[in-house]
């Protein structure tokens, strides 16, 4: 936890701070002090019962927070956070992709993009697919299989190739289901 100083703490919640001796000093330090693990305490709960409702994102977090406390707070909050556990990114990542690909037909741009809304990296979004590139690629002919059966009721096969090449997915994915084209 970062350690803030006297006048750190008296600016940050307006606190006045005189030049008294030092034993009133002291006696604002320990009221500042106390003051501030109270906000923290406030904050951190309010956080970490928004975070245990759904996972989020460090930015989702940032983003609702930022009008209720100070930056410099939320920052705070979110690195303890971080640190015990409840706002990791990556495992962010692992369980959104898992979940679109059991509910949802996208591309991998697509889910790129999903992720990139909720303010993950795009160094972390790459890290990651590049490990589950296989299963990823998988995923997405399975997605454009889908696609593909439930528009060839309604669509012929250049249309559907502009379809599924307007939403992202790659030729590969779906290049054995147009062959004839």
């Amino acid at each position: 936890m970062k350690t803030y100083s006297l006048e750190d703490i008296n600016k940050k919640f307006n606190l006045k701070n005189t030049n008294q001796d030092l034993q009133e000093n002291e006696g604002l330090d320990s009221i500042s002090r106390k003051y501030y693990d109270e906000e923290f305490d406030k904050a951190k709960t309010r956080i970490l019962k928004y975070v245990l409702y759904k996972k989020r994102t460090e930015k989702e977090v940032i983003d609702k927070f930022k009008a209720t406390y100070s930056d410099e707070l939320v920052r705070e909050v979110i690195d303890n956070l971080k640190d015990l556990g409840y706002i990791n990114d990556q495992v962010y990542i692992d369980k959104t992709v898992k979940e679109f690909m059991k509910l949802k037909n996208l591309s991998r741009f697509e889910l790129k993009y999903k992720l990139i809304k909720k303010g993950i990296t795009k160094e972390d979004i790459e890290e990651y697919f590049d490990k589950h590139r296989d299963e990823l690629l998988e995923y997405e002919k399975r997605s454009a299989e889908n696609l593909y059966n439930k528009k060839k009721k309604s669509m012929d096969v250049p249309e559907i190739k502009k379809f599924l090449y307007k939403k992202g997915y790659k030729e590969e994915a779906y290049s054995k289901l147009c062959k004839t084209y």
